[in-house]
């Protein structure tokens, strides 16, 4: 088969989506590693003190604890059987939109005090926050800052209450009318393709194999379609809400970080079940809606990813490219003389943000710098696969095609914490610093690079 015909036929059965760009960028390397408070995957977080499941509050902190988590609450099988509509999100308190952790889960912990001096301003001071996320945020204030850095909640503070509860309300509402007369109602083609790939949402994860989720999930991806008619669903972008939707259930469920890692077994599943069950409708509902909301807004801004031909996955490959052949050069000869394309690798990377290569902590850990960098989810993205290439070079020159194309398709990532990821961003920053704003420096005309 012909180089040509091989790279049609990769790109053809792909289909792509991306950009994001909050605007911050160190204007140094000022890099420190943050494993010790933001690997809550690997222990479980501290619960925040609550009154309720939807209304997180910070102002009673010795005294607020945790409900409790009975084996008995109800398992909500309405929701977890049938589209239909669920109960309105209802009006928002100011305390949930503002939640930032409480000085009881933090102690004397100065990176927390800096997060919630901030979060707690009246007005956020958006580039300071965007300083601090680069580096990780914590998982009590993550959900917080994440809805603030996507432009979902106002950085005015007696904006937010009225802003969210319009805002789920209006997806409660579309909910309503798209499923109020049933599957029969819906596009069957649409909504067979988004039944067959919601249960392949990270399948070695319990967490989104709960049926309660799945089906949650599956309004939240129709609903964005059929209201996007002109680039519709396409495989991906399942993936792309699952870090929103983690991470907002984290913020009712801290105790679900021991899920994120563990493995699909039965007594797995069933212990999460009654965990789930612990979230009444209205929470369930508030957390779809602000998922469908920020998956908006990541798809908003990276349309040319994914309309007709796919320009932006397309100029993101080259550059990958010519940045790697500059870093790298005997990397580079060696995937051309075993006839290895980027495009035949990349398309995947630049497509779902690495994030079949990598497992759900480190995932979310990325994204926290990515919702701090400035085109994060494009511009950036693209050196951190430049970093990620590079940091298997020596591997990789031993390999055959097969062998490259079995290796890059599925990396040693699955033991990866947050020093690995950091330690990818740090490398992919660096390489930014030094080429990003001199193209000349990566044209295929330069070789030589790293020996």
């Amino acid at each position: 088969m012909s180089s040509n015909t091989r790279n049609t036929a990769t790109l053809r059965s792909q289909s792509g989506f991306w950009r994001r760009a909050p605007a911050f960028t160190p204007t140094e390397v000022d890099f420190a590693f943050s494993s010790d408070i933001l690997d809550t995957f690997d222990e479980p977080a501290t619960p925040l003190p609550f009154k309720d499941q939807t209304n997180l509050d910070v102002s009673n902190p010795a005294t607020e604890q945790p409900q409790s988590l009975s084996p008995n609450t109800p398992d909500h099988k309405d929701l977890s059987t049938q589209p239909e509509r669920r109960e309105s999100a209802g009006p928002c308190d100011s305390a949930e939109v503002n939640s930032i952790g409480s000085p009881a889960s933090s102690g004397k912990d100065p990176l927390m005090q800096k997060y919630q001096t901030v979060l707690s301003a009246a007005n956020i001071d958006l580039e300071q926050l965007q300083k601090l996320s680069w580096k990780g945020i914590p998982a009590e204030c993550r959900g917080t800052s994440w809805r603030l850095l996507m432009g979902y909640l106002p950085l005015n503070a007696s904006r937010r209450e009225l802003t969210v509860q319009r805002k789920r309300k209006e997806y409660d509402d579309w909910v309503g009318q798209t499923f109020s007369r049933g599957e029969d109602s819906l596009d069957r083609t649409l909504w067979h393709q988004i039944r067959i790939d919601v249960p392949r949402t990270t399948p070695g994860s319990p967490i989104f194999q709960s049926q309660r989720i799945q089906r949650s999930l599956e309004r939240v991806l129709y609903c964005w379609a059929a209201r996007h008619p002109a680039s519709g669903y396409v495989q991906g972008i399942n993936d792309l809400l699952t870090p929103f939707y983690y991470v907002f259930i984290e913020q009712h469920l801290p105790q679900i970080s021991q899920y994120a890692r563990a493995a699909n077994t039965d007594s797995n599943a069933s212990a999460l079940e009654t965990l789930l069950g612990s979230l009444d409708d209205k929470t369930v509902s508030a957390i779809e809606a602000d998922s469908f909301w920020c998956l908006t807004k990541l798809l908003d801004g990276i349309q040319d990813n994914y309309t007709h031909a796919q320009p932006g996955i397309q100029r993101q490959i080259v550059k990958l490219k010519e940045l790697v052949a500059r870093i790298d050069g005997p990397l580079t000869a060696h995937l051309d003389s075993e006839g290895v394309e980027f495009i035949q690798f990349a398309f995947r990377w630049c497509n779902c943000l690495l994030m079949r290569e990598m497992n759900l902590a480190s995932t979310i850990r990325m994204w926290d710098t990515y919702l701090a960098e400035p085109n994060g989810f494009s511009d950036f993205h693209t050196y951190v696969c430049a970093a990620f290439l590079l940091k298997w070079s020596a591997e990789l020159q031993k390999l055959d095609f097969q062998k490259i194309m079995m290796f890059l398709q599925s990396p040693p990532t699955e033991s990866w914490g947050s020093k690995d990821v950091e330690l990818l961003l740090s490398e992919a920053y660096m390489y930014k610093c030094l080429y990003h704003n001199s193209p000349s420096h990566y044209s295929t005309g330069n070789t030589g690079g790293r020996r």
